[in-house]
């Protein structure tokens, strides 16, 4: 080889140490930011030159070039990477759970500083209280009191509920939003390093750096499967839809039922639209329904992995609608209920609220149908009207309905003997006194009030129909409360045994795409010799050259 081709090899060295410097340096200087993933120089040997070629040697007479900058890959391990987001997803889907399940805790327990237990415990006392005396002003007078203090922290608790329920509405839209814009930045990200790698000549490892990072992120917010084609371009699907595909991505649409006020999340694409008056499309509540991103109806279970992403597990906790006693019937208690935090707890408690007006309002109808049978002109427990009296009202629809506090149509929500939709007799409230319990022929009617009391010692409530045990009206609220505890503790097993393998999993990772920066100081030492011997190389090159024209001048 020519002394002058020499100085080729010397100039290749400097390059592509150079190169490797400016590589380790980006490693090091990124080494702490979010989802950077450390990159690897490939070197590899320049063209040859051939001087000769003989059939009966071995190889051809070459001379190398020296070496060239190959490529700078990115470390990277596709089945962590799945592994990684697979698992954070299904952690996300429990950490909701968890803080649900804290947040729905402190509602029950406490309320002012006071817990509701107190209410139905003061409410029992009084009911012994005027079992023992029932025509006493005060022990009368002491019961209506309990009575509104029942029913005034039972509504606040309730509308604690309602409160958080509408708090979750508002995240899921904003899990909408941060999903819509991360597939459009994917999207962006595609078009971005297809342009850059088009030509086949360099990398764009920071733009996939970071597209990488947002297809972390996106998996723990919903379920997602993902591949790349040749051209660079990543294809997302979310819950068996596509998210992004190519160079589009498609947008996950929210629709408020204004019955409910709650966001129904859909795919745009697989709904039908109208248009209103301005020409601008409009998707119905049904609609939306029908092309929902997420089936609710599902038994969540990790076996089938339908245990995956906050949204879905933000939806669920939410529900679809107040959740009232009538839920808890066979007919309506599907999974979609079932597995709803929120709506669950809500219909367990209002069924508590449900069961003690009714019981009370049902025993004070007895003993007035009692007197009637005796006398059917008799007015005891009745009111101007000659109906029963009743301790609690329905505010919007008349109270009394007979023999029972169930409407024709259970799906009329507002005319339920529900906790948002009852009140004191404000009669009774004023003048406790109407009550009697003073039969016409003079004698204190104790039966209606054993009757009474039997009633709230009668272990004969459920909280659901999953749910075999039965208890009296005292203990039914601590089995609630119990079993929002013992959910909990189960939830947050779960999570941190998902923590547990998450952190595994990344760390896993991270001795892969993490930098080091013990490890790329020895790489910059390393290409920092290269890089001086190829220098070297170059002055002894030159020194000769010089020695030679020195030489062949004089």
């Amino acid at each position: 080889m020519s002394i002058m081709g020499s100085l080729y090899v010397g100039v290749s060295g400097l390059q592509t140490s150079q190169n490797a410097l400016n590589t380790t340096a980006h490693n090091v200087s990124n080494a702490e930011n979010a989802g950077y993933v450390r990159q690897q120089v490939m070197q590899a040997t320049n063209v040859y030159n051939t001087i000769s070629k003989n059939m009966n040697a071995v190889s051809d007479q070459q001379v190398g070039l020296g070496v060239v900058y190959a490529k700078t890959r990115q470390v990277r391990d596709v089945f962590l990477d799945n592994t990684y987001r697979t698992e954070a997803g299904r952690q996300g889907f429990y950490e909701v759970s968890v803080d649900v399940l804290d947040e729905i805790q402190s509602l029950l327990d406490e309320m002012n500083g006071e817990s509701f237990h107190e209410a139905i415990d003061d409410l029992w006392v009084s009911v012994q209280e005027l079992a023992k005396d029932p025509s006493s002003a005060v022990t009368q007078g002491l019961f209506i009191e309990k009575c509104s203090e029942f029913l005034s922290r039972g509504q606040s608790v309730y509308d604690g509920l309602v409160d958080y329920q509408k708090s979750l509405n508002g995240q899921v839209n904003q899990l909408v939003d941060t999903v819509n814009d991360y597939a459009d930045r994917i999207k962006s990200l595609n078009d971005e390093i297809r342009y850059i790698e088009c030509g086949g000549f360099e990398e764009a490892n920071d733009l996939r750096d970071e597209r990488n990072h947002l297809i972390d992120e996106l998996g723990k917010i919903a379920s997602i499967s993902y591949s790349e084609d040749l051209d660079s371009t990543i294809w997302i699907q979310m819950e068996g839809e596509d998210l992004v595909r190519g160079d589009y991505a498609y947008k996950v649409m929210t629709k408020t039922d204004p019955d409910t006020g709650f966001s129904y999340v859909f795919w745009e694409k697989n709904a039908k639209y109208e248009l209103d008056t301005f020409g601008n499309r409009y998707y119905t509540v049904e609609e939306a329904k029908k092309a929902s991103v997420f089936d609710l109806d599902r038994l969540i279970s990790s076996d089938i992995d339908t245990d995956i992403g906050k949204l879905k597990s933000t939806l669920l906790a939410r529900g679809d609608h107040k959740g009232t006693f009538v839920d808890l019937d066979e007919s309506r208690y599907t999974n979609s209920v079932s597995q709803s935090l929120c709506m669950n707890i809500m219909a367990e408690f209002d069924q508590l609220i449900h069961n003690v007006a009714t019981t009370i309002n049902q025993v004070l109808s007895d003993g007035a149908a009692r007197a009637t049978a005796i006398n059917p002109n008799s007015t005891y427990l009745r009111d101007a009207n000659g109906n029963p009296l009743q301790v609690f009202q329905k505010i919007a629809s008349d109270g009394y309905t007979g023999s029972t506090y169930m409407p024709e149509d259970p799906d009329v929500p507002e005319t339920l003997y529900s906790t948002d939709n009852l009140m004191i007799n404000m009669q009774l409230l004023q003048q406790p006194t109407k009550m009697g319990f003073v039969l016409p022929d003079g004698s204190v009617d104790f039966t209606t009030m054993e009757q009474l009391k039997a009633e709230f010692m009668e272990e004969d409530n459920v909280l659901n129909i999953n749910i075999k045990k039965k208890s009296s009206f005292v203990d039914y609220y601590s089995d609630l409360v119990s079993q929002v505890a013992n959910s909990g503790y189960l939830y947050e097993s779960i999570m941190k045994n998902q923590e547990q393998t998450v952190n595994a999993t990344s760390n896993a990772r991270e001795q892969i795409i993490g930098v080091s920066t013990d490890e790329e100081l020895s790489h910059m030492i390393k290409f920092q010799n290269a890089y001086n011997a190829a220098s070297r190389y170059i002055n002894v090159v030159d020194e000769m050259l010089e020695h030679i024209v020195n030489t062949l001048g004089s």
